[in-house]
């Protein structure tokens, strides 16, 4: 539930802003009557996003195991790819959105109002992919059948929370709530991958523990496959249905049982991604001016 309600907040709020930042401007610039249809562009990206859920939920139902693990494994990589391109994304263009939201509504009413319905959609739709294909995984990653419930709630919080900044009831430092949240993020993407990797093992697609190396291997591929394949394997010590291992693993994408593909994906994902981000992250901060030195003794 901890990482469920951390995506569907995150997310949720992100896509509340934007919608937010569209009425503010369309009612700044006395344009009050292209409200409903900003709404409507709305409620497409909506129905899209419960759509795309429903699918990845129900579409793979009839199909082999193995053509379910790889779909699933394929679409958990996906999903991490997305939304590690999201974090960054959001880091670059956050102090211009406003901005370049204001601009494509001023663009779109120059050619037709209607126009605002496509701009609502669009603004909301890219929110609404990310957020079902990284809920869904996030979700098939985890043993707990509560999983959804922090889904929920999560986009529950960010509903009300966009509604109450909107109203100016609430003022919080999004730049603040944007950094830490991004940080959580990747640590809960890394997870995700992992899972997607064994995923892709348990397919066969991908050497792992479920499957015997090929006749005449080295000893170095050999080494991928089998029993061999495990990094460790300690259920007897840390329970995966326990509340320390279902912990773990919503949080950090710990398993009691995990390949050494696993672990190498999970470990290069989150050195690579985290240290890239904090980078980045310094390199954008402001810095603070030195003051004029005073000159002393004037006449």
């Amino acid at each position: 539930m901890l990482a469920t309600f951390l995506i569907g907040l995150r997310e949720g709020l992100e896509a509340a802003l934007v919608v937010g930042i569209l009425l503010a401007y369309v009612r700044k610039i006395g344009r009050d009557d292209v409200v409903a249809r900003i709404w409507i562009g709305v409620g497409g990206a909506v129905l899209l996003f419960l759509g795309i859920g429903a699918l990845l939920t129900f579409g793979t139902y009839g199909l082999t195991f193995e053509a379910q693990e790889l779909i699933g494994g394929s679409l958990s990589i996906l999903a991490v790819a997305m939304v590690t391109w999201m974090v960054f994304w959001m880091q670059k263009t956050a102090r211009s959105l406003k901005k370049e939201l204001q601009a494509s509504v001023d663009t779109a009413l120059e050619k037709s109002a209607w126009a605002l319905v496509f701009i609502g959609f669009i603004s909301v739709a890219r929110e609404g992919i990310e957020t079902a294909l990284f809920l869904w995984s996030a979700v098939e990653s985890s043993d707990s059948h509560t999983t959804w419930l922090g889904a929920v709630l999560g986009l529950l919080t960010a509903v009300a929370l966009g509604w109450a900044i909107h109203r100016g009831m609430v003022s919080i430092n999004l730049a603040t709530f944007f950094t830490w949240t991004s940080f959580l993020l990747i640590i809960v993407a890394a997870g995700v991958l992992a899972y997607g990797i064994h995923d892709l093992q348990e397919a066969r697609f991908l050497p792992g523990p479920f499957e015997a190396a090929p006749e005449g291997a080295s000893d170095f591929v050999a080494s991928w496959y089998g029993a061999d394949a495990w990094a460790f394997r300690v259920g007897d010590v840390i329970s995966p249905t326990g509340w320390i291992g279902v912990l773990l693993k919503g949080t950090v994408g710990f398993a009691p049982e995990m390949t050494k593909l696993e672990v190498i994906a999970w470990a290069i994902y989150l050195v690579a991604v985290m240290t890239t981000y904090f980078y980045r992250h310094h390199k954008n901060r402001p810095r603070a001016v030195a003051p004029l030195p005073t000159t002393q003794g004037a006449a």
